[in-house]
């Protein structure tokens, strides 16, 4: 059997192809995807949030979808319909293009909140419910959300039941000067739809599996809840992480320790995955010419939170 960093690294450098200077970003990608988790991918355009999605969906070799949101969609069109069949005498249900292993979900927040929450019971239950029946999804199942934080005409922002759904909030950022002169240049990256797999859906479901077994000891379950228990008492916030959060920052920490090449956590792991995992599922609160972010307030609460020896 390869091992699990050997598997890992080799995933991260297909995806790196098509998204340069980002190893971080992609890092966090793939933290999600082992973790059996959804991403957000939040920025402004032209920074590489559909590249790095259709990139790591193109380095599997399972099923990819691309849904572009836009107002007039339906939940229908995502989910799928069910028709009646003359021939058969029955009705019968024909999948939308959410049933594949990863499904990129462009621009998420231009539809409406209706079709928005067509994905809720898909991302918590990887299953699907329509005319009383439920139909499972394909394994492994992922989303990965599109969207911009900067323009609001024409867009539903996610309401906090939705973001909760995701693992991880990831921000790719500009690139820096050097790998942006080589990308002018021309031919320092790839394009996603260039890529070949390099993973199968059943080597992405076997570190699936490995992550739920990486050790944690009660030092670090007792730094998560330390650093959940500060979001709650922060004046700054006028709501704090949820159970589910904690869950999800253990969860994340385990494939962070995995693609480490590790089977048991360090404190290192919550801590380097309290912002992404932890700064969307919180409420700022607001202040009167004041300008901080959850970002900023995580980041604070991570600092000001002793770190277990």
């Amino acid at each position: 059997m390869v091992p699990a960093l050997d598997l890992v690294h080799r995933l991260e450098d297909n995806v790196a192809q098509a998204l340069v200077g980002k190893p971080e970003v992609i890092r966090l990608a793939v933290i999600g995807l082992l973790a059996r988790g959804h991403l957000l991918i939040e920025d402004v355009p032209g920074v590489g949030k559909t590249t790095l999605a259709a990139a790591l969906a193109r380095s599997i070799s399972g099923g990819f979808q691309r849904i572009q949101f836009t107002s007039d969609m339906l939940p229908s069109d995502i989910l799928g319909v069910t028709v009646y069949q003359a021939d058969r005498g029955d009705f019968v249900f024909k999948p939308g293009p959410l049933f594949t292993n990863i499904v990129l979900a462009d621009e998420i927040n231009r539809t409406t909140p209706k079709t928005q929450s067509s994905l809720l019971e898909a991302m918590n239950e990887a299953q699907v419910s329509l005319d009383h029946s439920t139909y499972p999804l394909p394994r492994p199942f992922m989303v990965l959300a599109t969207q911009n934080p900067l323009e609001y005409e024409g867009t539903h922002a996610l309401p906090e039941s939705q973001l909760d759904r995701f693992l991880l909030r990831v921000r790719i950022g500009y690139p820096d000067a050097t790998d942006e002169k080589a990308i002018l240049r021309g031919g320092a990256s790839t394009a996603p739809e260039s890529l070949k797999p390099v993973l199968s859906a059943d080597e992405i479901q076997e570190l699936q599996a490995q992550v739920e077994l990486v050790r944690a000891d009660e030092a670090v379950l007792d730094y998560v809840m330390a650093l959940v228990a500060a979001t709650r008492q922060s004046p700054l916030l006028r709501l704090g992480v949820s159970p589910r959060g904690s869950l999800a920052l253990l969860r994340a920490a385990r494939a962070r320790a995995l693609a480490d090449g590790r089977d048991f956590l360090v404190p290192d792991d919550p801590k380097t995955l309290a912002v992404p995992v932890l700064a969307h599922r919180v409420l700022v609160r607001a202040a009167p010419g004041a300008e901080i972010d959850a970002d900023a307030i995580i980041g604070s609460i991570v600092q000001a939170t002793p770190v277990p020896r």
